[in-house]
């Protein structure tokens, strides 16, 4: 079953003879469970094709269908929707509250999508434990390592059990003790709870961890 279908999509910045193409017709299904890696040089059209299925951006042209719904269709509010239930983010800045903790920050969407703050807090706690620092979750940010913190976000961005998990270069800001940690527990999240997942980076050691590797060059997938 395809979670996510890229179809023709062009993006291009710019315009005249500072227009650049971004994206020019890139084609890409992931299967339900399936963890695929995205590499490529800079600016070969990665993030960008990360921002265009996480809905954070629109194609210029072409079709991207995310668990049988095409996001050419939906408004703002739809499309927000859409990110805070159905699209898990992790990115390689944390970008955690620092005045929160750990459980706090992960709850803190479901809050903002209006569940109540029992249940909320509730979820939380389960997937703080689902990803290994439950003895971390009433620390603030300051307090913890950068694998903590990335383990963190990445609880933040399971917490709505989301239809497809976006990450990327989730190992850019740590060490390569910490990093292998974060690609153990994104394989982990793959075998055992069939968690979809995209992941764009440079790093030749977490793209091995994935199912599958698509290579971006120029706007194109050149290689499989």
């Amino acid at each position: 079953m395809s979670i996510i279908e890229v179809q023709d999509v062009h993006k291009s910045y710019g315009q005249g003879s500072t227009r650049v193409a971004a994206l020019d017709g890139v084609d890409m299904i992931v299967e339900k469970g399936e963890f695929v890696a995205v590499m490529g040089p800079s600016g070969s059209g990665k993030s960008t094709l990360l921002n265009l299925i996480g809905g954070l951006d629109t194609p210029d042209s072409g079709r991207v269908v995310i668990g049988g719904e095409d996001l050419s269709v939906m408004g703002d509010k739809s499309l927000s929707r859409l990110r805070r239930r159905r699209i898990g983010l992790v990115f390689q800045l944390f970008n955690l509250l620092p005045i929160l903790s750990a459980e706090e920050n992960v709850a803190l969407p479901l809050l903002i999508d209006g569940l109540g703050e029992e249940e909320a807090m509730a979820r939380a706690a389960a997937v703080i434990k689902l990803v290994g620092i439950e003895n971390r979750k009433t620390h603030r940010p300051s307090e913890l390592s950068g694998g903590e913190q990335q383990r963190v976000s990445l609880a933040r961005a399971l917490v709505a059990d989301p239809v497809i998990l976006l990450a990327d270069e989730p190992t850019g800001n740590l060490d390569t003790a910490a990093g292998l940690k974060v690609m153990e527990l994104l394989r982990y999240l793959c075998d055992e709870h069939e968690q979809t997942i995209l992941m764009v980076t440079h790093d030749d050691d977490a793209a091995a961890v994935a199912d599958r590797l698509s290579f971006l060059k120029d706007g194109l997938v050149v290689a499989e």
